[in-house]
């Protein structure tokens, strides 16, 4: 799987609302590799994701190469919740194209339980959804998303506000999945994150920067996208005071 591109997106342009979300991105995701989304707010990064998920067409432009299998995690905020059990929510990703039940068989279990292992939750398959905390919520619904043994998976902000435990859970799930040969894209306000990803993308409605992390995550190119809110202090490494309202700090 290794060398060629499994999936790319070739002068794709995205309007919404009469604006341009996207302009003319030019990127390929290679199979068994990570790639971080990063860029403020508004940058395009859950539209570049959901173009990727098939959710939303481009305007202009070409996804080319061979369609992979999709598990996207969006983002999740507070409201209502369907009222169903973890156990009911990590199986409904077994049922393939349609939400429709289906008799499950032995490799779906397997999927199942074994998503919930690697996620901490095999204890709470018989909690409701909607009694969890917010950090055991994202990890069932990344488990829900490893139960789909997709080809790609797509995160938009993954840890963002969860707890460390948490965090620390879903981290370890990226780098597993990438080693499995899978391609991972995940959008992200933490650099140390992006950090551990092959590939970052930088973006502000357009592609600012593509590359390593090395290459990309420097204070020139971030300010090209979030502006004076990049600072850079030699004490502690690169601050990124980002529209959550808060400082991410990393080395």
């Amino acid at each position: 799987m290794g060398d060629q591109p499994v999936i790319g997106l070739s002068n794709v342009t995205v309007v919404r609302g009469g604006l341009r979300a996207l302009d003319c991105i030019d990127v390929d995701f290679r199979s068994g590799t990570a790639t971080a989304l990063v860029g403020p707010n508004g940058s395009g990064k859950t539209t570049l994701l959901e173009v990727l998920a098939g959710l939303r067409a481009p305007t202009t432009g070409l996804i080319v190469g061979e369609r992979p299998s999709v598990a996207l995690v969006a983002q999740r905020h507070a409201g209502t919740w369907m009222p169903l059990t973890v156990g009911e929510v990590l199986r409904m990703a077994r049922f393939r194209s349609t939400l429709l039940p289906r008799r499950l068989g032995p490799s779906d279990h397997a999927a199942v339980d074994a998503a919930a292992g690697r996620l901490g939750v095999r204890t709470l398959l018989d909690r409701p959804l909607d009694r969890l905390s917010f950090g055991q919520r994202q990890r069932v619904l990344v488990a829900q998303a490893l139960a789909r043994e997709a080809d790609l998976l797509l995160l938009d902000e993954p840890i963002t506000g969860l707890d460390l435990i948490s965090q620390e859970r879903i981290l370890s799930v990226i780098g597993q999945e990438r080693e499995a040969g899978r391609i991972v894209v995940l959008s992200t306000h933490h650099l140390d994150e992006a950090r551990h990803c092959d590939q970052v993308l930088v973006l502000d409605g357009r592609l600012v920067a593509a590359g390593t992390p090395d290459e990309v995550l420097t204070p020139d190119v971030l300010r090209q996208a979030y502006g004076e809110r990049v600072l850079d202090d030699h004490a502690r490494g690169l601050v990124l005071v980002d529209d959550h309202g808060h400082g991410h700090e990393y080395v």
